[in-house]
């Protein structure tokens, strides 16, 4: 498996599930929907009033877990650990809210400074199965 593979899994898995630490040091884990997925990283969306937004400010580092069970019985899970990174960039901002339209319903827009990006941009893949349960993990690398 390469990065190309966690890239096409991720795009067809996007209900997630990241884990980030609260000023604590709480693990805190909540379900997401990735935007995408490409070359360049995972995309996620959120709002600066968000609590996961003031944790990943103070520490950008998270596991985020993708899962299918309908490719196998057993199903299929991959986990990403890495760091988020910001993306300011008001394009960006725009195809977001034109390809989910649930944020203008909110009342966002590409200007909205509370309407915030991130990307998991470098880090380590993981894959696992049933099968490879007890094998050593076998980390893709990326960014």
């Amino acid at each position: 498996m390469n990065f190309e593979t966690c890239i096409k899994f991720a795009n067809e898995n996007p209900v997630s599930f990241l884990a980030s630490i609260d000023d604590k040091g709480q693990p805190h884990v909540r379900g997401f929907l990735m935007w995408y997925a490409d070359k360049t990283g995972f995309y996620f969306h959120t709002g600066t009033m968000k609590a996961v937004y003031k944790q990943l400010k103070a520490n950008p580092k998270v596991e985020i877990c993708f899962f299918n069970n309908k490719q196998k019985e057993d199903g299929i899970m991959m986990r990403l650990a890495g760091e988020v990174e910001f993306v300011n960039d008001l394009n960006l901002k725009k195809r977001l809210v034109e390809e989910r339209q649930f944020l203008k319903a909110l009342g966002f827009t590409a200007e909205s400074r509370e309407l915030v990006i991130f990307r998991i941009y470098k880090g380590e893949a993981y894959f696992w199965t049933m099968e490879t349960n007890f094998e050593p993990k076998k980390p893709i690398p990326f960014g």
